[in-house]
């Protein structure tokens, strides 16, 4: 025989599987309303008591039904910058997990520069260039096989636009100080970050070109890396400088030539700003043809730095055969030079712009002229660093803690941490100040003061 299931089971069971996913307002209001409608089961006489059932039962699948109904209609969550649900009708987008990266177009917070990023899709490459390419270096081998995970990255290199908001933060965070406020305390430090000293020479570093849309140069490797640490914190993204094989990846574009355009050198005037053409000073970005991923100026105009620490004998930390992942490849740097920069820059001659070339930092050369004892840990002043710039990437795939993204904006160099000590400290060049979103606000009010 089958028995019809009690008021208090038609009551309970659709309860339990909305709670599950409800508010807590929706929770207290269906609470009271089950509530009354257990209430009404006191024995008042069996039809009055019928009644009140069959009606506290209405209510409730009534606002059960509401409840579901809010769930189902209530906004999603909107995706992160650059992801879209939709397939796009036009090409790029990079398909990942279901989900669509495309191009975007964000504001630095607090100012109104803007940069783009370009997705790039995951895929396997070789690491270097094989020993039969024309003008190839010793440094550029073994090749090494690579898979890459998707990342989005800069369409142009950083501009003056976009590096000089990251300058100013001296005066702001100087200021701060003078008011008693935004401590960096030990328990906050983590969000915390240096910014560049002032120019020792900026005749030096503004005479090949300051023009707001040409690229910021002369930075040392650990400032650009504080400038990736300052953007993500500010925005709520995680940039940082590409690994080498991550830079090599985007600048092939999926070729195998010697540059991303080919193997003929006498095409490379439509690409790249480089000795012959470059008269002496760095140019706006963007003004070159792109390479096959619609990314400007990889090759020339500045060299870019990346992740890398250098090594003159190559790929040597990695094992011929075996395959790795990019991040797996960085070779991380525990020394304040040499360091790797990619692309070759408008100083230079169309063989060390290759896809596969390398430029290693030498401190000792780049900072000949600076005067001062320690060094700056944020400027150089000697060519060829008047070529030497960068470009970000925000990657797919964001390290789990924040811990783990430290690793990518901060130097392990005890020099270069000693240098940026006493610089601050002891002589009161660049400073260091709280980076987190109510920062712009901060700097606006008291400017306002």
């Amino acid at each position: 025989m089958n028995h019809a299931p009690s008021t208090s089971t038609r009551l309970t069971a659709p309860w339990k599987r909305l709670a599950r996913g409800s508010s807590r307002s929706e929770w207290s209001r269906i609470a009271s309303l089950r509530k009354q409608a257990v209430e009404s089961r006191r024995p008042i006489g069996r039809q009055s008591s019928m009644r009140r059932v069959r009606a506290s039962a209405a209510v409730l699948t009534i606002a059960l039904c509401a409840a579901a109904h809010a769930q189902d209609i209530a906004p999603a969550t909107a995706p992160p910058e650059g992801v879209v649900l939709e397939r796009p009708e036009a090409d790029p987008f990079v398909e990942v997990d279901g989900k669509y990266m495309v191009p975007y177009v964000a504001t630095i917070p607090g100012t109104d520069v803007k940069f783009e990023m370009v997705p790039v899709p995951g895929g396997t490459f070789l690491l270097g260039s094989p020993e039969d390419e024309a003008d190839r270096n010793d440094d550029e081998g073994p090749q090494i096989e690579i898979r890459v995970d998707p990342f989005w990255i800069g369409k142009y290199e950083i501009t003056w636009a976009e590096y000089k908001q990251f300058m100013a933060l001296q005066e702001h965070f100087k200021s701060f100080r003078q008011a008693g406020i935004r401590e960096v305390t030990e328990e906050r430090r983590i969000d915390a970050i240096t910014a560049p000293s002032s120019l020792y020479d900026p005749s030096f570093t503004y005479d090949a070109g300051d023009d707001p849309r040409q690229p910021a140069a002369t930075m040392t490797w650990y400032a650009a890396l504080q400038y990736t640490k300052w953007l993500s914190i500010l925005s709520g993204d995680f940039y940082r400088l590409p690994g080498e094989a991550e830079w090599e990846y985007a600048c092939r574009a999926g070729t195998t030539s010697a540059w991303s355009f080919g193997d003929d050198a006498d095409e490379i005037d439509e690409y790249a700003w480089l000795d012959d053409n470059a008269d002496y000073e760095r140019h706006r970005v963007g003004r070159k043809k792109p390479n096959p991923w619609r990314l400007y100026d990889m090759h020339g105009n500045v060299a870019e730095w990346v992740l890398d620490q250098y090594d003159e004998g190559g790929y040597t930390h990695l094992e011929p055969g075996k395959k790795y992942t990019a991040i797996e490849a960085i070779r991380w740097a525990n020394e304040p030079d040499p360091l790797v920069a990619r692309g070759g820059s408008w100083e230079m001659t169309a063989d060390q712009l290759r896809s596969a070339a390398r430029l290693a930092s030498d401190n000792e050369l780049w900072k000949q002229e600076d005067p001062n004892i320690p060094k700056s840990p944020w400027w150089f002043t000697t060519e060829p660093s008047t070529g030497v710039g960068f470009r970000i990437v925000r990657p797919w795939n964001v390290p789990a803690t924040r811990e783990e993204r430290e690793i990518y904006w901060n130097t392990r160099a005890k020099k270069d941490q000693y240098a940026i000590r006493f610089r601050i400290e002891s002589e009161g060049r660049g400073a260091e100040g709280l980076v987190d979103p109510e920062l712009p606000s901060a700097i606006s009010e008291l400017r306002d003061k």
